[in-house]
């Protein structure tokens, strides 16, 4: 099976009786890349706090993929992180890297490639779990490696991820926080 057809969203809400029913079922609502090679599949972003309100059947998938939540906003995704391409200079992934962090609005969250050229720091506090395949989190000083079902909670630092053999698919669920440094 691949990742595009195992990430199914199943989204629930309340219906006009005030009976709970499932409102969305179905795959991401926006995607940026490909499911089995890399990117970013949203499943849901909604605000941090305030009143929810359980009738709405609006799809709170965004529009388009961003590498965070909007101020304020939880976002839920699926990412595919792939191994890089055999044979390709680092000096180009490097700028591939910078080019698609600029696509997703996130280009300045890249301050130092040399470690690994996604190397990035967020304003958000990540709760991500590996689902499948082999990845490690990159830090700027040492590595984590993990198995499908471990979760890292991942807290503005700087950081990238590695993918081993082949292409990983991880959740994250990524709160907007204003981080001190």
């Amino acid at each position: 099976m691949s990742f595009h057809e195992s990430m199914r969203r199943v989204i629930t809400g309340d219906n006009a009786s005030g009976k709970s029913v499932v409102i969305l079922d179905g795959g991401p609502s926006s995607m940026f890349g490909d499911p089995n090679l890399g990117g970013l599949f949203e499943i849901w972003e909604d605000a941090a706090s305030g009143t929810l309100d359980t009738r709405e059947t609006k799809d709170l998938g965004a529009a388009k993929p961003v590498l965070g939540p909007r101020k304020g906003n939880v976002q839920v995704r699926w990412f595919v992180v792939a191994p890089p391409p055999p044979g390709v200079p680092k000096d180009v992934l490097d700028q591939v890297t910078r080019e698609r962090f600029a696509e997703m609005g996130g280009a300045h969250h890249i301050k130092d490639q040399t470690r690994h050229p996604a190397m990035h720091t967020t304003q958000t506090i990540d709760v991500i779990c590996l689902l499948q395949g082999d990845v490690t989190l990159i830090l700027d000083e040492g590595e984590t490696r993990l198995k499908p079902g471990q979760v890292v909670i991942q807290r503005g630092t700087n950081h990238a991820w590695q993918a081993h053999g082949g292409p990983a698919l991880l959740l994250a669920v990524l709160i907007d926080r204003p981080l001190a440094r």
